[in-house]
């Protein structure tokens, strides 16, 4: 088969995320099954226009924003249509797909269907305009197949009048490797929250939360794990000194998988307060090295947080219920450790192999 992805940024490019991550995770190992794969993005300063990554063919033309204009002449003009299936990742923002690409197959790829995220990434009109887009493009892809990573997402599909049966649920993989015994951790009480530090990702409420516990627990650090604009890292630095909480929280930027890994293991919770993710993939990369999480009940999140199992959920905005989670079962040993024993078996089950295999017998069913 020839495959086309069209996603908004290519897996090299610096603000790339989760989803482009997952998305050539699920390619690789279609390459490796025969397929053609072409990934066509937008570029980004100092980005080759074509390259070869892991034998998938990578396009880059415009920007990402521009991209979503440029695609149907790309597709037409430069890879003259030839393509068996074409797969349209959306992110806030969709390409269309049904409208042009009529001579291809043709799937959607979802990790989260945006809603609240316009509001919180964007101010007016924009943010306005993005949800009502929103509830119109879908519109065009009733008849098209739909993937995506989680219940909630395709919950959310079917309020905006995607059929239910033209909905796919492939959970995504884990990315490090399990521990096999539980890990030594520290008598200070360590919080993590891993994510590109953006305010949706809720790294705002989290150090709200972390002041809170830091008045009821004294021995106690916060680890920031994650990249974004320095303008609201600054601000986000200044949160801490308002707060009274500076010298308690680390900001460790981008970290490679090797320092997560040892991070996660010294970490006795992950936080996580977003206000919507397609899957929560630091979630099960914190069990995998056992770290319970204690999250927002949140779309994405609910999906791979099981209470009392690798972690609990809490109610979105309730900072003091979360806090006290937080201090009552680190206080519990007994408590803690069947957590941190449980979480390590429940990230076992996102086994790469099988997840790829699942989507590749799907993508094959779709072109026959």
């Amino acid at each position: 088969m020839k495959i086309l992805i069209l996603n908004w940024r290519c897996p090299k490019n610096p603000l790339s995320g989760g989803a482009e991550k997952v998305t050539f995770e699920h390619v690789k190992a279609w390459t490796k099954k025969g397929q053609d794969i072409t990934w066509l993005s937008g570029n980004y300063p100092h980005g080759k226009k074509f390259e070869i990554i892991d034998t998938v063919k990578i396009y880059r033309f415009g920007d990402p924003i521009t991209i979503y204009i440029l695609a149907p002449f790309i597709y037409w003009l430069k890879f003259k249509a030839d393509f068996d299936l074409v797969i349209d990742e959306i992110h806030g923002l969709p390409f269309l797909i049904p409208l042009w690409s009529y001579k291809s197959k043709k799937l959607a790829y979802i990790h989260e269907v945006a809603q609240e995220i316009w509001d919180e990434m964007f101010s007016f009109p924009i943010n306005i305009f993005g949800k009502l887009y929103e509830k119109i493009y879908f519109f065009f892809y009733k008849n098209t197949p739909f993937l995506t990573g989680s219940p909630s997402t395709k919950k959310d599909l079917i309020k905006y009048g995607i059929p239910e049966k033209n909905i796919t649920i492939i959970p995504h993989g884990l990315f490090l490797n399990p521990l096999n015994k539980i890990p030594k951790k520290g008598k200070k009480l360590t919080l993590i929250f891993i994510s590109r530090l953006v305010k949706m990702k809720g790294i705002e409420e989290t150090l709200k939360i972390f002041s809170l516990v830091k008045e009821k627990v004294k021995n106690v650090q916060f680890f920031v794990v994650g990249d974004g604009e320095k303008k609201y890292i600054n601000y986000l630095k200044q949160q801490t000194r308002k707060l009274k909480i500076e010298a308690d929280v680390r900001f460790f930027g981008y970290v490679g998988d090797q320092q997560k890994t040892i991070l996660l293991q010294t970490s006795h919770f992950l936080i996580h307060t977003s206000v919507r993710e397609g899957f929560g993939l630091v979630v099960t990369e914190a069990n995998s090295q056992g770290t319970p999480v204690i999250v927002y009940d949140s779309p994405g999140l609910r999906d791979v947080v099981k209470n009392g199992i690798n972690g609990y959920q809490i109610a979105k905005g309730d900072v003091e219920k979360m806090t006290d989670k937080i201090v009552e079962v680190f206080d519990d040993k007994k408590i803690y450790n069947y957590l941190v024993k449980k979480s390590i078996e429940y990230a076992k089950s996102f086994d790469w192999q099988k997840i790829t295999e699942q989507s590749y017998n799907f993508i094959k069913f779709l072109t026959l």
